[in-house]
């Protein structure tokens, strides 16, 4: 009874360690993608770069005459660091953005610490 019973108990495991060796399958994959992926991969990194996404939240510091953004920007850039200032032009004033944040608890966040130095900021999501 013993020895039927360590019989079977060898073969199982036996029988389990060869069968998963003989069941092992190997596989190879060839992924074919379309040659101007590369290519669109590249310009939507420019384009987060040169900050054309639209879909980005900015804290809008000004709103006026040349001379003033320039003054808030300079005054800014002074303070600030971590946030790059932008002066955009919309007929007939200018307007001084800061950041390029990818949602709005980001852009809430660091309005808190520039409303310090310039209070009438606020958080915008431009339309292009």
């Amino acid at each position: 009874m013993k020895r039927t019973l360590l019989s079977s108990i060898f073969f199982c495991t036996f029988a389990g360690i060869f069968s998963n060796v003989a069941l092992a399958q190997s596989a190879q994959a060839q992924v074919v993608q379309d040659s101007r992926i590369p290519e669109l991969l590249k310009l939507k990194s420019q384009m987060t770069v040169n900050d054309e996404l639209a879909d980005r939240y900015k804290i809008q510091l000004f709103y006026g005459q040349i001379t003033e953004a320039n003054k808030v920007q300079d005054e800014y850039k002074s303070k600030y660091k971590q946030w790059e200032p932008k002066i955009v032009y919309e007929s007939p004033n200018y307007k001084v953005w800061v950041g390029n944040f990818r949602n709005r608890l980001e852009a809430d966040r660091a309005l808190l610490k520039i409303k310090e130095n310039f209070p009438s900021a606020f958080v915008m999501k431009p339309e292009r």
